[in-house]
């Protein structure tokens, strides 16, 4: 006799509520081949405000009039930046907390509800190749652990940061650039501080040391304390106005450059919960950056998170065995995440809270005519709609399997 699963026996369904990240009118990606892809919507930001400013009611209003006109719509906001004051508690921290609540009122009345923001010092994200190729010639992001300590090393040249590597990986790192060209190294440094805002105007070794130098005193505790006060400084304005903040992951998910991270881990996300114990305190779940972590088991994390899951980021990774933190990004139904689990969770807490989730397939290959197009690192149009279709396929296929099961 058939037993029947919770994906059984709760109704109605709700749906992943399907988009894709647009940046703007300058976006190579138009709304329109997003609209085609089959997204509902995208999740975007006013990228061209300087980090710390107030999104101004006229600008916000003026970006979601043109995603409606191309009959889509905005509703998740993807990033609203955290200036670095506020995340060393410094300089005009106490400005910058209040632009962003002001924001956070503009945002709320022109009709958004999901704020995705990150408290990752200095860099968003790190890669150390944008165009790594596949067996099948499409072309992933993919970090190797050993290149970025040939970046800090000799590239960058951190102050200190030959103290943080064993001997071994220091011969390593020498014997790598020894072995690279000019043109490499220069693709290289030029890929890993591709994670800073505002990269493309194209930062020195001395500017990113600059920044550094500003963490000099802030360790782990410091930097999970500053978050701590940033929430409680600003998740009261969230939930008065019904807005949900969500916290994106550190990617990759472990310390970088000497710098603290502190959203990388299972315990570190209880942590934030616990910070400021109000559901508009939530999470982007992000599968690709927490999923380059062995010790993370995304389907149970995502289950005891449910109620603060505001935001889904679905990619897939696979983790390099023989380098420890080396990974490249794979197909989303294939890599170290089960993805399958992942949506049937996700299912679960959708009926459990009676709405759906917004959903983004995170990053996509680049294939097929977009290798000789230019796109954002990880956002061309055509992977990302085979990713997309995939999600939507996997996320069918267990609808319509429970329902099945559910008749007979």
């Amino acid at each position: 006799m058939h037993t029947t699963t919770p994906l059984e026996q709760k109704q109605p369904m709700f749906r992943l509520d399907q988009m894709m990240r647009w940046y703007g009118p300058h976006d190579t990606v138009p709304l329109e081949a997003i609209r085609q892809a089959g997204a509902a919507g995208v999740v975007t930001a006013l990228h061209h405000i300087p980090v710390g400013d107030v999104w101004r009611v006229d600008e916000i209003e003026k970006r979601k009039n043109t995603i409606e006109a191309a009959g889509m719509r905005w509703s998740v906001i993807e990033s609203l930046p955290v200036h670095e004051d506020i995340k060393t508690r410094s300089g005009n921290w106490q400005r910058y907390v209040d632009n962003y609540r002001v924001s956070l009122q503009n945002v709320a009345a022109c009709g958004l509800k999901v704020v995705t923001y990150n408290f990752m010092p200095v860099l968003d994200w790190v890669r150390t190749d944008i165009a790594y190729q596949l067996p099948g010639g499409a072309e992933a992001l993919r970090f190797e652990r050993d290149l970025f300590t040939v970046f800090d090393l000799f590239l960058l040249k951190r102050p200190g940061a030959r103290g943080e590597y064993s001997e071994t990986e220091y011969k390593v790192a020498a014997a790598r650039l020894e072995s690279m060209s000019p043109d490499e190294q220069q693709r290289l440094f030029t890929t890993a501080m591709l994670g800073l805002p505002g990269a493309t105007e194209g930062f020195t070794a001395e500017q990113v040391l600059g920044l550094l130098e500003q963490y000099r005193d802030i360790d782990a505790s410091t930097l999970r304390a500053n978050l701590g006060a940033f929430l409680a400084d600003v998740v009261p304005t969230a939930a008065s106005l019904g807005l949900r903040m969500a916290i994106h992951p550190d990617d990759p998910p472990f310390p970088l450059l000497g710098l603290p991270r502190v959203v990388s881990t299972a315990d570190d996300l209880r942590a934030i919960a616990r910070e400021v114990p109000d559901e508009a305190n939530g999470f982007c779940f992000c599968t690709g950056s927490l999923g380059a972590r062995t010790d993370n088991d995304l389907p149970a994390l995502l289950a005891e998170l449910g109620s603060r899951v505001h935001f889904l980021h679905l990619r897939n990774t696979k983790r390099d065995t023989t380098h420890a933190g080396s990974f490249y990004e794979a197909d989303h139904l294939d890599g170290d995440t089960d993805m399958a689990a992942i949506v049937e969770v996700a299912l679960d807490i959708m009926r459990d809270r009676g709405e759906s989730i917004p959903m983004r397939p995170d990053h996509g290959h680049r294939m097929l005519d977009d290798l000789s197009k230019s796109a954002y690192p990880g956002y061309s149009a055509i992977g990302r709609l085979k990713a997309l279709a995939e999600l939507r396929g996997l996320e069918e296929g267990l609808v319509f399997g429970a329902t099945s099961r559910a008749r007979t």
